[in-house]
């Protein structure tokens, strides 16, 4: 199976057939609203605004299996997203990234690119420390905490995976260059 064999569901319940996305480079991002890394928000959508009539999309789907940090329903964090962060990108349904229950979009991403990139030994520490929280960070490859992004270039190639502490300004070269 490849990325655009897949579909998920919308904030709104409308299925989205990734194969509409072919020719586009997508970050694919799991988040929460209550999270420490909340904040990236901003900077995903500065990456939105920059990119987006280039054709790059970000697909978003709230998690809520780190912390509890993703209460609430799926308009609720829609609200508050573009309430705080004014976010312009289409969310999608809340979901699970890892276990038994997780989106197959996420077991694909998870086998195409099995370990985050992560710079600097603040970053590495800092998510050792996250990696102990996770409950659901069982198997290697699995989704360590929030803000874990996946990065696919135009022709459905998943060439990056990012660990949460990597801010989003970091992966605009990335981005520009795949563009």
């Amino acid at each position: 199976m490849a990325f655009y064999d897949h579909k998920v569901k919308t904030r709104k319940g409308e299925e989205l057939d990734l194969s509409t996305l072919r020719g586009k480079v997508v970050l694919v991002v799991n988040t929460a609203t209550g999270c420490g890394f909340t904040p990236q928000y901003e900077g995903i959508e500065k990456l939105y605004e920059k990119y987006h009539d280039q054709g790059f999309e970000v697909l978003d789907f709230p998690c809520n299996q780190f912390g509890k940090q993703a209460p609430g329903s799926d308009a609720e964090i829609h609200e508050f997203c573009t309430a705080r962060y004014k976010t312009q990108f289409e969310q999608m349904s809340k979901t699970d990234v890892n276990g038994e229950n997780e989106l197959p979009l996420y077991t694909f991403l998870k086998k195409e690119q099995p370990e985050d990139t992560i710079d600097g030994m603040k970053n590495k520490m800092t998510m050792k420390a996250v990696e102990k929280l996770s409950t659901t960070c069982k198997n290697p490859g699995d989704i360590k905490w929030n803000f874990t992004k996946f990065l696919v270039d135009k022709e459905g190639k998943v060439v990056a995976r990012y660990s949460p502490t990597c801010e989003p300004a970091a992966i605009d070269k990335a981005i520009s260059e795949l563009l």
